[in-house]
């Protein structure tokens, strides 16, 4: 595991600890840095002989409009969420050639099938996401290795919690009736727990899909509208 926050990722580590009696190795760093991911994977690989399944889930990018966007926001967007991936899967798809065996899975968002409004940094780049997915199926499918992105709806986190005070301060709405409103674009009227999106995560990770690779499954609740 890794993440940012060193308090949050030990509190998590710990309870996965004690809950599933499993080692963790849980290291804090920046995923825009390619040394510190390749590092990262190393020690991986030291600890536990392989690197079989990796999950890319950089947070961001922050909610603006695209005129109140500047170059460096784009850059910081494209190093966060798109450039962290290509630095995972650089290092992770070796060891999965050599075992003839991996999965990868990038965690986006809705927006790359339909893009919300005031997430234009989130439209534009968790897209390029997407063709990283395809690209890399398609390359490396012949050494067994399933590349598959996971795409939430509205999702009960902290980054839907600063969308809605972002949106509040925009519009003058509360908070809530912005929650409600989200609630309403899913034909289930709720937003999602992370632990369901958790679940498909874990269904790609298994031998269950393995026949799925290049695929972007929605976890939104029936909230995208295409066919």
């Amino acid at each position: 595991m890794c993440a940012r926050s060193q308090p949050a990722l030990r509190q998590a580590a710990e309870r996965i600890q004690q809950q599933y009696n499993v080692r963790v190795l849980a290291e804090a760093f920046d995923v825009t840095d390619a040394g510190a991911v390749r590092d990262f994977v190393n020690s991986v690989v030291s600890r536990f002989g392989s690197a079989d399944i990796c999950v890319t889930n950089a947070g961001g990018p922050p909610a603006k409009g695209f005129l109140a966007t500047n170059h460096d926001d784009w850059r910081k967007a494209l190093d966060q969420n798109f450039l962290s991936t290509v630095y995972f899967a650089q290092e992770v798809i070796p060891h999965m050639q050599a075992k003839r065996w991996g999965r990868i899975i990038t965690i986006t968002s809705i927006t790359t099938k339909q893009p919300v409004p005031d997430l234009v940094l989130s439209n534009a780049v968790r897209t390029a996401v997407i063709g990283l997915v395809k690209s890399l199926a398609n390359e490396f499918g012949k050494d067994g290795i399933l590349v598959n992105n996971v795409a939430p709806g509205y999702t009960a986190t902290d980054r839907l919690k600063d969308l809605a005070k972002s949106r509040s301060a925009a519009t003058q709405q509360s908070e809530q009736d912005i929650y409600n409103a989200w609630a309403m674009d899913s034909v289930l009227r709720r937003v999602a727990q992370p632990e369901e999106v958790a679940d498909a995560i874990v269904w790609l990770a298994s031998e269950r899909a393995s026949f799925i690779t290049g695929q972007t499954i929605l976890v939104d609740g029936g909230a995208y509208k295409g066919l």
